[in-house]
């Protein structure tokens, strides 16, 4: 049995919490290959909202099991507080949720370090999430990270201490006062250990791929976007990831003849928090409007995220590099009661219209072009079958699919899960 794969497609917050969550009744494992509590996966159900961060978004299933892979990177405090919250919820998560011995260690001092780069870039700042994801990347990179499998060992504790030392270090580079009590830091973490250690840790890549040769069906779950991806996002202002369809097989060790679908989650506008260039970013009232009714602040920060227009020529790119084989459009019932809308179909960059992502999309080398289409007024959220949505918005969803080639299976038309058409 193969592997299919769920990503998204923008910068993030795309839905992907909300997808998995409907697809796990067709699998056997719902597996996490990359990013770390800087994501914020929710979703929605019997009238209760859950943010995950780091936990697969399969949790809430009884039937599936749940893998954190080697990719990922872990806070053991922000993990302590997901499985608490689960807890509360009364879900058995200790039989069904596993994490990867090759998976990386957030430590404090990496979330100081973040904070202290961060601060140092001023006005130049990427905007960071402030969770200790880049420092704890490049200690992986480094070779001088701590992973989960370190703490089955004896001298687990020295090698916390030398890190922690080294940072120490490195904060005074960085010349700038940053407030904290390692003692109190120290004293979290520890907790986080304690309560990380009830879980079962797996030699990952092995148990997943005897999951393949029993023909266990398995999901892999992305976090972040594909245009954040560390290679082939809008660098600098990315993550420190691979998130795109690669990613997949380097955060979890399975090899790339092993996957089937590639699922690409995309809004039916274009988000983006934090810094960045975002060509179709809207100012005026519609943005406001798309803000307002889609909700849109980051489940991680709460920052605001900023608004725009499809953006088809992302779009196809983050298709081609994924080699998506099934779109899911999130969020159509946002853009009920425009009476137009529109897609950017190309760009005019560096005075010549182009049709594909270019090396730089800054505002000074990018403008847009659009096309228009009729808007739609219906309430979609009531709506529970393909035949009920209105033309404007089926015109609107088939020129996306003539564009990139690729079909849309799935229309979201709220955010409960059970507000999911499949086309």
């Amino acid at each position: 049995m193969a592997v299919d794969l769920l990503l998204g497609l923008q910068w993030g917050d795309e839905g992907k919490g909300k997808i998995v969550d409907v697809l796990t009744g067709n699998y056997d494992i719902i597996a996490r290959f990359q990013g770390g509590p800087n994501a914020g996966h929710t979703l929605i159900f019997d009238g209760h909202k859950h943010v995950l961060h780091t936990i697969p978004s399969g949790i809430f299933h009884k039937t599936a099991l749940n893998v954190v892979g080697n990719g990922v990177v872990i806070d053991p405090v922000i993990f302590k507080k997901e499985l608490e919250n689960l807890d509360q919820h009364k879900i058995d998560y200790t039989s069904r949720l596993l994490i990867s011995r090759k998976a990386h260690l957030i430590l404090p001092t990496h979330r100081l370090l973040d904070a202290a780069s961060e601060t140092s870039k001023g006005k130049a700042k990427i905007g960071s999430t402030l969770k200790g994801i880049g420092p704890t990347y490049m200690d992986k990179t480094g070779r001088n990270g701590m992973r989960v499998g370190d703490l089955e060992l004896e001298n687990w504790k020295e090698k916390y201490h030398a890190l922690t030392a080294k940072h120490l270090g490195m904060l005074d580079y960085f010349n700038i006062k940053i407030e904290y009590n390692l003692e109190e830091l120290e004293a979290e973490f520890d907790k986080g250990i304690e309560k990380l250690r009830t879980l079962q840790f797996i030699d990952s890549e092995e148990f997943l791929n005897q999951a393949i040769k029993d023909n266990k069906t398995i999901l892999a779950e992305g976090a972040q976007g594909s245009l954040l991806d560390i290679d082939f996002g809008t660098y600098p202002f990315v993550t420190s990831s691979n998130t795109t369809a690669a990613g997949a097989c380097t955060g979890l060790g399975v090899a790339p003849n092993k996957i089937a679908d590639v699922y690409g989650i995309f809004k039916a506008y274009t988000t983006r928090v934090g810094s960045g260039p975002f060509p179709t970013e809207l100012f005026d009232k519609d943005g406001e409007e798309m803000a307002r009714i889609g909700q849109e602040f980051g489940a991680t920060t709460g920052r605001p995220r900023r608004c725009g227009w499809l953006d088809l020529v992302a779009l196809k790119y983050a298709v081609d590099v994924n080699g998506v084989t099934q779109l899911m459009m999130m969020k159509g019932d946002v853009l009920s009661g425009f009476d137009t809308l529109k897609i950017c179909t190309s760009y005019n960059y560096k005075g010549k219209e182009i049709s594909h992502f270019p090396y730089n999309i800054e505002p000074e080398n990018v403008s847009v072009n659009y096309s228009e289409f009729k808007g739609w007024d219906e309430d979609l959220t009531k709506m529970t079958s393909a035949e009920q949505l209105p033309k404007n918005l089926m015109d609107y969803v088939a020129f996306i699919e003539k564009e990139t080639g690729v079909p849309v299976k799935i229309v979201s038309v709220g955010p409960d899960r059970k507000q999911t058409i499949v086309r």
